[in-house]
């Protein structure tokens, strides 16, 4: 699908022109104001952030969706239907006829295939998890498979649970299939497409990208040929829009349909506009206080439990964290059978002071908090820097981008974070774990750094063990059994990480906007969108 550039540039000044002059949005258009920051790469391997994979859920397609109302249930999208084999050792995906990408290409299991083997040659971002099952560059061919054009076989390279494998492929923007005909054709130095996918797309999804322009616009228009059918609207306008006060401006004058990213007052005096409606969904990651166990001073559990007890848990989630988070001390996501009630940690600042006495520190001692400069990361660190000058810890704040906090991170070279993330968005308990509790391997040299547990440097033999056997039980009462010992070890070994909220995402939109349902994996789809005026 091609389009002359300056008929797409046209397009945009027309809708954004014609909302303002009726103080509304065309009929058949979603606008939505976004920070567009660390939209950096459109390409489905390398592409990070919760932004990236909302445009790409619209481009492309997964063989399988979560449900946004139910996540634990599974639906059909490019595979009409799937079959585990017996010993949980491979599972067998039937490709349903008839699909077309944007160029006209049959879409078919080898596109499958060749798709997810891509993404663990590159290496990039999203192969982490991939190789968490076992999946590599070197064996991927010979167990990611397809036997016809309409069948696929995934072999389990090590024993997991295949339920966790195809929640993965339901939200990994890293599972979306690609167009392999149009990729290879834009191949350059045998990069597999990457330099063009950055900024084009060869998906099969109901919208096609027209224009991207980085910090400015993107725009997406309907792709009539849509397997599903088409969907309800003709075009999607993404804007660049980075403060909260325009955001709510332009909601108020009907420019937007859609704002993300707006700060809590403004999302609260939206709650009073009768033409708003505000959305907020649970996402699966929690914000949480970390340490690094390589200093000596955190190396000690008391330390760490003092840190515990320094907290205001109840202060941060009231006054810091609506439209932001729930508040939540457990590494597991809430929600999941799995997980254990909260252990109702409280700020005790006398309990602090004695264990930090016990561990030679009478009179406390000074440190750094890293942390993003935004909210509600900077305010989470300040409220926390108060909390422990109680204790009598002088904590000095070093605000800073993503690369320079979780950058310090990956290099083991921090006191203090405060920070975000979990396993997010697989309904699974492992996802958790897997992202802030398991270190298989705590040299410096593993450079495990998509385990958040291997950049804290905390190591627990006993609990690494217990999540490897729970991963591939197949009772399910056994295995939630298992998932709850976890976190009751982790508890009591006073792990590194201590969640203080999980995740809420809070989109405002126009009341007349129908079938917009924000996803828990940030997989929103915009194909039933539709405005009813």
């Amino acid at each position: 699908m091609k389009f002359n550039r300056l008929l797409v540039a046209s397009a945009v000044a027309m809708a954004l022109a014609s909302g303002l002059a009726a103080a509304k949005t065309p009929a058949d258009q979603l606008i939505v104001g976004m920070s567009m920051n660390n939209l950096l790469s459109l390409d489905p391997a390398g592409a990070t952030g919760n932004d990236v994979v909302e445009v790409n859920a619209n481009m492309y397609d997964s063989l399988v969706e979560l449900d946004p109302a139910d996540t634990y249930k599974i639906l059909p999208g490019l595979a009409e239907s799937w079959t585990v084999a017996p010993d949980n050792r491979s599972i067998t995906f039937k490709i349903r006829k008839g699909v077309k990408f944007h160029s006209g290409n049959p879409l078919t299991a080898e596109d499958a295939a060749w798709s997810l083997q891509r993404v663990l040659k590159l290496n990039l971002a999203l192969a982490s998890v991939w190789k968490s099952y076992g999946f590599s560059a070197a064996n991927v061919e010979q167990n990611i498979r397809a036997l016809d054009a309409e069948t696929l076989v995934l072999t389990l390279p090590e024993p997991t649970d295949p339920k966790l494998v195809i929640y993965t492929l339901g939200t990994s923007v890293g599972a979306m299939v690609l167009d392999r005909k149009k990729v290879m054709a834009n191949e350059k130095d045998g990069d597999m497409g990457k330099a063009w996918l950055t900024t084009n797309e060869a998906g099969s999804g109901p919208f096609a990208l027209n224009d991207w322009r980085q910090k400015d616009v993107l725009l997406m228009s309907r792709f009539d040929g849509y397997w599903r059918g088409p969907a309800k609207l003709k075009r999607v306008v993404l804007r660049h829009m980075t403060e909260s006060q325009t955001l709510r401006l332009m909601l108020e004058r009907g420019d937007i349909d859609v704002a993300a990213g707006m700060s809590v007052p403004d999302v609260e005096s939206m709650k009073k506009n009768p033409n708003a409606v505000i959305e907020a969904v649970k996402r699966g990651n929690v914000y949480y206080v970390a340490v690094s166990v390589k200093d000596p001073k955190f190396a000690d559990k008391r330390v760490r439990q003092a840190i515990r007890a320094l907290i205001d848990y109840d202060g941060i989630n009231k006054t810091v964290m609506p439209n932001y988070g729930l508040y939540h001390q457990r590494p597991v996501q809430m929600g999941l059978p799995a997980t254990l009630p909260n252990p109702g940690y409280k700020l005790d600042v006398p309990a602090a002071k004695k264990l930090l006495a016990e561990a030679g520190f009478p009179n406390g001692f000074k440190t750094t908090i890293r942390v993003l400069s935004d909210p509600p990361f900077i305010n989470i660190a300040t409220n926390l820097q108060s909390t422990l000058a109680l204790g009598g810890i002088e904590a000095s704040v070093v605000p800073g981008t993503g690369n320079q906090v979780y950058g310090a991170m990956r290099d083991r070279n921090f006191e203090i974070i405060v920070g975000r993330g979990g396993g997010g968005a697989e309904p699974h308990p492992h996802s958790s774990l897997r992202s802030l509790v398991y270190n298989p391997d705590n040299r410096d040299e593993a450079k495990l750094t998509n385990f958040q547990g291997w950049r804290t440097s905390f190591i627990s033999p006993e609990i690494n063990a217990l999540i490897e056997k729970a991963e591939v039980e197949q009772d399910e009462k056994k295995q939630t059994a298992m998932y709850q010992e976890v976190q009751k070890l982790y508890d009591a070994q006073v792990g590194a990480i201590q969640p203080v909220s999980q995740m809420v995402d809070t989109v405002v939109l126009q009341k007349d906007l129908r079938n917009f349902h924000s996803h828990p994996a940030s997989t929103t789809r915009w194909r039933e969108v539709y405005k009813q005026r």
